[in-house]
């Protein structure tokens, strides 16, 4: 499977980019749900569904507990999730506090990781290319479609 994209023209003719065009990412109108991730885990390994679920449900209450007491959670191959906020600007310090706090949202930075692409002789060294890769998506493969919508049913094999 792939990650379609179409092709879209920029139609904003007070934008810089105003008629070029660009790849823009189209998605399955279905989510992958709980129980989506729990049959593909389990096909993958040697653990249950129902204990999968059981895990991955507790995974958001646990998420939840440490963004309360301010940290940072690190999942080993996806990535840092932590709490992000906006707040308005007062003119003096005193003023500003968690009342000032106009919004919240979760924050995440994926995974990286180095991946040797080539390498080169430099005045008599060989010095290794490389790029920094999204673990999580480094493997992804780009295919155009006509679609604005995938179908569901092909995107999952279902």
């Amino acid at each position: 499977m792939s990650q379609k994209f179409i092709k879209s023209q920029n139609k904003n003719p007070e934008s810089v980019a105003y008629g070029k065009y660009y790849a823009q990412a189209v998605y399955d109108s279905k989510f992958i749900e709980t129980e989506d991730l729990a049959d593909y885990i389990q096909s993958q390994a040697s653990v249950k569904r129902s204990d999968i679920i059981a895990v991955l449900t507790e995974l958001g209450e646990a998420m939840k507990h440490y963004f309360e007491l301010g940290q940072k959670v690190h999942l080993t191959g996806i990535g840092i999730f932590k709490v992000g906020f906006s707040s308005i600007g007062v003119a003096k310090k005193e003023d500003c506090g968690a009342a000032t706090i106009t919004s919240r949202r979760v924050l995440f930075q994926p995974e990286t990781e180095r991946v040797v692409v080539g390498q080169e002789n430099k005045n008599g060294k060989v010095k290794q290319k490389y790029v920094v890769a999204k673990t999580l998506i480094k493997d992804v493969v780009f295919e155009e479609t006509h679609d604005n919508a995938v179908n569901a049913a092909t995107s999952t094999g279902n």
